[in-house]
C-alpha cells in the first residue's frame, strides 16, 4: 500500500491523539520530510579538489604544522639560535597576539608558522640582531571549531579535540560521528568541505564515502581545520543508496529512533541499533502483549526520495525477520480480532471513522 505525504501527515497527527501516553511525530517534523532543502549547496564555490576514498589515516606532523593557521588558544615555542634569552613559550591570546622581547605584541592569529617566523626574522634582523635564525614549533593545538549542516542528526557548530586518541588530528569522520551520524537521506557520495586559507582563498573539497563502502573498505579521513564548513547534501529523487550498507558504516548513527505502537508492553518511541530488525524493535518495546496479532504487523516507512510513504503487512509470529529498521519507521502491532492493519491504516485517513478506528486498535 502506498500513501502520499499529506495523508501520512494526517496519520501521524491522528495517532498522536491516542490516549496511550505516546505520540508519533509532530506536524513540524512531518513537514521537514517535505520541505527541508539545503540552500547552502547553491552558494558553494566551484569544487577545487576531490579526495579519493583510499587515503591513509592523517597524522599531525611538522609538514601539517607549517600549513596550519594559528589562532587564539594555540601554544607555540619561539627559539632564536644563539640567543637563549629569546627562547620562550607562548599561548596566543584571545586578541590573537603574543609578546616577544624587544618587539612587543605581535599578531600571530591568522598566520602560519612560516609566515610568523619570517615576520619575526625581519623585525629582529632590521633592528636588533644580525641574520637571526628563528625556530617556531607548535606545541599544543586549540580545539578545532567547525560547522556541519545538511543530512546529519545534529547539525550546527562543533568543537573537536585538536588531537584524537589515535594521535591524529580531527577528521571528517570524527565530525560526522559527533553530529550524530548521517540521516537516511544523506548523499554520502559527495560530502563537501568548504575551507578558507590564510590568503582568503576558498577551497571546496568533495569526498565520496559511498565508493569506500561498496569497494575495498578504506577510511576517508580528511583532517579538518579550524573554520571548516561541512555540508552533507540530500539525496536527489533519482539517487538510491543501500541504506543497510550505510547503517553498518562508521558514519551511521549509533542508535535510531522508531515508533512501536499498539499491542506491545511499552508502546511509543524506542532507540535501537541501526542494524536492528523489526522484531528487535518490538522486543525493545517490551515485546508483544497477549492480545497482539503478530500475523498482521504493519510496517510504515518514508521512501528514500522523501516524497512517498510505503506500508507493508508482515507476519512476525516467529519474531524473526530480515527487515532492517531506519530512523522514523513506524511499527503497528494490532489487537487480535481487529480488522486487518492495512484496512485500519486506510480507515484512519477517512475523517468520518477516525476515532472509532483508533479505539478499535488500542482497545
Amino acid at each position: 500500500m502506498s500513501i502520499n505525504m499529506s495523508q501520512y501527515k494526517k496519520l501521524l497527527l491522528i495517532v498522536a491523539c491516542c490516549p496511550m501516553g505516546y505520540s508519533l511525530l509532530s506536524y513540524d517534523q512531518a513537514l521537514a520530510y517535505e520541505d527541508f532543502q539545503i540552500s547552502e549547496i547553491a552558494q558553494l564555490p566551484e569544487i577545487t579538489s576531490v579526495e579519493s576514498a583510499k587515503t591513509s589515516q592523517p597524522q599531525f606532523n611538522q609538514d601539517n604544522a607549517n600549513e596550519y593557521i594559528l589562532g587564539p588558544g594555540d601554544e607555540i615555542s619561539v627559539a632564536v639560535t644563539g640567543y637563549p634569552e629569546f627562547d620562550s613559550t607562548h599561548r596566543i591570546l584571545p586578541d590573537g597576539t603574543i609578546a616577544i622581547p624587544l618587539i612587543g605584541n605581535v599578531r600571530a592569529s591568522g598566520e602560519t608558522l612560516s609566515s610568523l617566523s619570517r615576520f619575526l626574522r625581519e623585525q629582529l634582523g632590521s633592528n636588533y640582531l644580525v641574520n637571526p635564525v628563528i625556530d617556531l614549533s607548535l606545541l599544543r593545538l586549540r580545539p578545532v571549531s567547525v560547522t556541519i549542516s545538511g543530512e546529519v542528526h545534529r547539525p550546527g557548530p562543533l568543537q573537536l579535540d585538536s588531537v584524537q586518541a589515535n594521535g591524529s588530528g580531527p577528521t571528517l569522520v570524527d565530525a560526522l560521528i559527533e553530529a550524530g551520524g548521517v540521516t537516511n537521506f544523506a548523499n554520502i557520495s559527495e560530502v563537501l568541505v568548504r575551507r578558507t586559507h590564510g590568503n582568503d582563498r576558498t577551497e571546496t573539497i568533495a569526498l565520496n564515502f559511498w565508493d569506500s563502502l561498496v569497494s575495498e573498505p578504506t577510511a576517508i579521513n580528511l583532517m579538518l581545520r579550524d573554520g571548516d564548513a561541512v555540508i552533507v547534501p540530500r539525496l536527489s529523487s533519482e539517487q538510491n543508496l543501500d541504506q543497510s550498507l550505510i547503517a553498518r558504516s562508521s558514519i551511521a548513527p549509533s542508535v535510531v529512533q522508531v515508533k512501536v505502537v499498539g499491542e506491545v508492553t511499552r508502546p511509543g518511541e524506542v532507540e535501537v541499533s541501526p542494524t536492528s530488525s523489526l522484531s528487535s524493535a518490538i522486543a525493545t518495546a517490551g515485546g508483544p502483549t497477549e492480545d497482539a496479532n503478530l500475523k498482521e504487523v504493519a510496517f510504515i516507512r518514508v521512501s528514500e526520495n522523501g516524497q512517498d510513504i510505503n506500508s507493508e503487512i508482515l507476519d512476525l509470529r516467529n519474531l524473526t525477520d530480515s527487515f532492517q529498521v531506519q530512523a522514523g519507521d513506524v511499527i503497528v502491532v494490532p489487537k487480535t480480532g481487529v480488522a486487518s492493519s492495512l484496512d485500519f491504516i486506510g480507515s484512519l485517513l477517512n475523517p468520518f471513522r477516525i476515532f472509532t478506528d483508533i479505539f478499535r486498535l488500542i482497545n
